[in-house]
């Protein structure tokens, strides 16, 4: 610890070094320019070199900038040009939102999965229990086991198909709505009402 002396000592030297800043000393802040940089390619130089040969029977693998920039920008994200009448230029991209979230009407809007899934008719069955695997193959998921116990519409928790037991089904349709059709109604986005779409277990849907 520092003893009394050495304290007014300390104090003493620092008031000069306070006293010699200026009051309205400030920072100088560097603005960055805003001119645009010259377009540099996003394809590295060195993709032209071969590479890749490790076996004999290997090929070498190299590519041209050129070819390779242009088949970069046919890319719908890296395009020149906006595919969207809500979405700004990339040009003046920082500015603000490249997507205006204002006007929802100006939005892509394609058909929302929790609408699609509302569309699907009850699968009606006949035990207290019911397994979905969401039609098996690799488009599944893993089995899921239902409780049909309770006179409502069980759905499933990955694909969200809609079951109910047929011992309610006479409660379920005195019903004034529900939030799927007891029924097939002939929508373009229902699927086969048989949960397993195919045989095998390695079949795609």
């Amino acid at each position: 610890m520092l003893s009394t002396a050495n304290r007014r000592a300390a104090l003493l030297l620092a008031r000069p070094a306070r006293a010699s800043a200026p009051i309205n000393s400030f920072r100088a802040l560097s603005i960055s320019s805003r001119a645009s940089s010259a377009s540099v390619p996003n394809v590295s130089k060195t993709n032209e070199l071969p590479q890749g040969k490790q076996q004999e029977d290997d090929v070498l693998v190299h590519e041209n900038i050129e070819n390779a920039q242009r088949l970069r920008t046919m890319q719908e994200p890296n395009r020149a040009t906006t595919w969207s009448r809500s979405q700004k230029t990339r040009e003046a991209a920082m500015s603000g939102p490249r997507f205006e979230q204002t006007i929802v009407e100006l939005q892509p809007a394609p058909a929302a999965a929790i609408e699609l899934i509302h569309q699907q008719p009850v699968r009606w069955v006949h035990g207290r229990t019911v397994e979905c695997d969401g039609g098996g193959g690799p488009l599944g998921h893993p089995r899921v086991f239902i409780n049909l116990d309770k006179p409502e519409i069980s759905t499933c928790t990955y694909c969200g198909l809609p079951f109910a037991s047929e011992h309610h089904r006479t409660y379920l349709e005195s019903l004034s709505s529900t939030p799927y059709p007891l029924i097939p109604q002939g929508n373009a986005a229902e699927v086969n009402l048989n949960q397993r779409v195919t045989d095998g277990a390695f079949e795609q849907r």
